[in-house]
């Protein structure tokens, strides 16, 4: 029994303690509410007022709204541009092997020949709602195919023309009803403006990538884009990387108001270090009707060769400034000789548009027709005259030192499409080259079998035939020993690698 009451006083004392734990845990509020009944609801002590927007952030909010209506209205307008290019390349090894071994293993081609598939990413801007698109003239140059992407949809497009000398082409898929772009007014940009750059950098699954910034510099020439010879570029930093080529750059209306087409990289990523260039969409609207109307472009053409003034130009011809066009040479019978220009006049003006420099110069008179009457504006000795020159076409053959008047290459140093110099401690330095032999490419003509084999300035060609060459005079020797259809075996040396070209010879 004393046993029995004890466990009772124990159990009876653990319920009387869990009770009363369950109260003081509760505050005594008994019994508590169920899951449907009110809860008591926390309040703040003090209300926060609401956040009034001030004016800067109300500006933020409309520049971001029109950055998306903008992106909204080009984007459908921006395509993917894909090419392919069959290669063919001869093996400098081919004649190591005999005529029988290569039948076994070449399917039919000739001895050493072999080829490879090439392909190039780029964008184009639909500017008419049945199918044409401008794009870069180098996004599908020298192309056996081109394939155009309208909203993940795969067009055949073919080309309607090219313009290489502003990098401009046309070309056209079947379909009707496509939205277009609004073309803009280059003209009137300024520099600050802001603009949005739209393409399909690095590959298609970035396609519509819209990237935003500023009109970073108007009238851009010499920048060393590929061999454009009509350079009036728009210079931007919204961002354009590898494949943006051909695609859209707009300002905040959404207007086109240039077509992109370079950048300047840093290395050979060849990635957006925030330097563009975007050919201004008038000069684009020009070569376009054009190319659409007859498949070419026919330039006006003066006759001149000009260059730009310096300070002992100006002071020494009593200038009003640098703002001009200098006259070095007048071709024979040409309309500017007829008009009765002559070597020394510098021109201001043309048809009252004053001139920057000889770029500027040469661009405003491409963009007229042949037969056109234009009023020069010029000084001659100091004093200012006006002459009338009724435009001629310009020769398809004329080269861009006949316009430039850039200095002649010594033609005994040009082989095979390249530009040949003896390599020297200033060539060494300026491409930074290690090897201690050898002769250096400096320069590579357009359309050249160089060219296209990718022989670039600074390459050192360090043996021909293999033979090991250190002058442009032994190279000379042993190139004139070989007749037109021949072909020439160069070794050439490129950042330490070395590699072999074989190119034919056509002339020298």
């Amino acid at each position: 029994m004393p046993k029995r009451k004890t466990y009772t006083l124990v159990l009876v004392a653990l319920f009387a303690g869990i009770a009363l734990g369950l109260i003081f845990a509760s505050n005594f509020e008994l019994p508590k509410p169920g899951l449907a009944e009110d809860r008591p609801v926390f309040q703040p002590e003090r209300e926060t007022p609401p956040q009034t927007m001030t004016p800067e952030t109300a500006n933020l909010l409309a520049t971001s709204k029109a950055y998306v209506q903008v992106a909204k209205t080009i984007m459908p307008t921006v395509v993917g541009v894909t090419s392919e290019s069959v290669v063919r390349v001869r093996s400098p090894f081919s004649e190591f092997f005999t005529d029988e071994w290569w039948r076994g293993r070449s399917r039919g081609r000739p001895r050493g020949e072999g080829e490879y598939r090439q392909e190039g990413l780029g964008s184009g801007v639909i500017i008419t709602p049945d199918g044409y698109i401008v794009t870069n003239n180098h996004v599908i140059r020298e192309a056996d195919k081109i394939a155009v992407f309208v909203d993940r949809k795969k067009y055949t497009a073919r080309v309607i023309g090219t313009d290489p000398e502003t990098d401009l082409a046309v070309i056209k898929i079947d379909e009707k009803n496509l939205p277009i772009a609004k073309f803009g007014n280059s003209d009137e940009l300024e520099v600050g403006e802001l603009v949005l750059a739209v393409g399909n950098p690095f590959f298609l699954q970035l396609a519509h990538s819209v990237t935003a910034g500023i009109v970073s510099g108007k009238g851009r020439t010499s920048v060393g884009v590929g061999d454009i010879n009509y350079e009036d570029f728009i210079q931007t930093d919204a961002a354009i990387n590898p494949g943006n080529s051909g695609g859209a750059l707009v300002n905040l209306k959404g207007e086109l108001i240039g077509i992109n087409t370079a950048i300047v990289s840093n290395g050979w990523g060849g990635g957006n270090v925030g330097i563009g260039f975007a050919i201004p969409i008038n000069l684009a609207q020009q070569i376009v009707e054009q190319l659409i109307g007859t498949g070419k472009v026919i330039r006006g053409w003066m006759g001149v060769s000009i260059g730009s003034a310096d300070q002992d130009a100006v002071a020494d011809k009593k200038l009003p400034s640098l703002d001009g066009a200098l006259v070095e040479g007048v071709t024979s019978g040409s309309p500017a000789e007829k008009a009765g220009l002559k070597t020394g006049d510098f021109i201001v003006a043309l048809n009252g548009t004053p001139i920057r420099d000889h770029n500027h110069l040469m661009n405003q008179v491409a963009a007229y027709k042949p037969g056109t009457n234009v009023t020069i504006s010029f000084f001659r000795d100091g004093n200012e005259k006006v002459a009338q020159v009724k435009l001629g076409e310009r020769p398809e053959s004329l080269s861009e030192a006949d316009e430039l008047q850039k200095p002649e290459e010594p033609q005994s140093n040009f082989f095979l499409g390249m530009m040949l110099e003896d390599l020297t401690a200033d060539l060494k330095e300026e491409y930074e080259i290690t090897v201690p032999s050898g002769i250096v490419v400096t320069g590579v003509e357009s359309g050249s079998q160089a060219r296209k084999e990718g022989i670039r300035p600074g390459d050192v060609i360090r043996e021909v035939n293999r033979k090991a060459v250190n002058s442009v005079a032994e190279a000379r020797r042993l190139l004139e020993q070989n007749k037109p259809g021949d072909l020439v075996l160069l070794r050439i040396t490129r950042q330490g690698g070395n590699f072999f070209v074989a190119l034919k010879v056509e002339k020298y």
